[in-house]
C-alpha cells in the first residue's frame, strides 16, 4: 500500500544530543569529501533548538556545483554510503546511511540548489520564530498520531504548513 511504513511514524522530544551527533557525523564526512564540501549542515526538526521531531538526523553536504556532484557520491561510496537518487527531488541526492551508523538521512546538493535554499531558510525561520516553531511541532504531533504507519501521508500532512512558513521566511528577506 502506498506510504505504508514498517517503521511508525514516532515523535519525540527534543533531545541536546542531536547538535552533537551532527557534529560528529560531520566529522566523519569532512576528511573524505575534503575540499569538495563547501559546508554540511545540519536541517530538519532536529537542528531546530526545543522543537520535538522524528530521532533522526538531516544533513545536507554541500558542493560548489553539480559538477562536483559525482566525485561526491563517489567519496561517499567509500563511506559506506549508497546513491539512491533524487528520489523525485531535482538538485538534491539522497543515500541510504552506512550500516551501523547513527539514524541519519544523508542529501547531497549543490549551494546553488532550491531544495538547499528551502532547507535552510526553514530552519532558520523555526530557529528565529519560537511561536512558529512550536505550531509545528503540535501540527507534527497530530499528524503522527492520525498518521502512524504512513509516512508519505505524514509527510504530505505537513506539506501546506511548510510553504507558509517558507513564504514567510521570503518576506522577511524582502522587508
Amino acid at each position: 500500500m502506498r506510504g505504508k511504513s514498517p517503521d511508525p511514524v514516532l515523535i519525540v522530544g527534543y533531545d541536546p544530543r542531536w547538535p552533537v551527533g551532527f557534529l560528529t557525523l560531520r566529522g566523519r564526512l569532512e576528511p573524505v569529501l575534503g575540499e569538495l564540501a563547501v559546508a554540511i549542515e545540519h536541517v530538519g526538526s532536529t537542528s531546530v533548538p526545543g522543537l520535538p521531531a522524528k530521532p533522526i538526523i538531516d544533513l545536507d553536504v554541500v558542493v560548489r556545483s553539480p559538477a562536483d556532484v559525482p566525485l561526491a557520491i563517489e567519496r561517499l561510496s567509500s563511506l559506506g554510503y549508497v546513491h539512491v537518487g533524487d528520489l523525485g527531488i531535482a538538485g538534491r541526492e539522497a543515500f541510504e546511511s552506512p550500516e551501523g551508523a547513527p539514524e541519519h538521512h544523508l542529501y547531497l546538493c549543490s549551494r546553488d540548489s532550491r531544495e538547499l535554499h528551502r532547507h535552510l531558510a526553514f530552519r532558520d525561520y523555526l530557529r528565529s520564530h519560537p511561536k512558529t516553531a512550536g505550531e509545528y511541532a503540535e501540527l507534527k504531533r497530530s499528524l503522527a498520531e492520525r498518521f502512524r504507519d504512513d509516512r508519505e501521508a505524514y509527510t504530505e500532512a505537513k506539506t501546506r504548513f511548510i510553504e507558509q512558513v517558507l513564504k514567510d521566511a521570503q518576506k522577511g528577506k524582502n522587508v
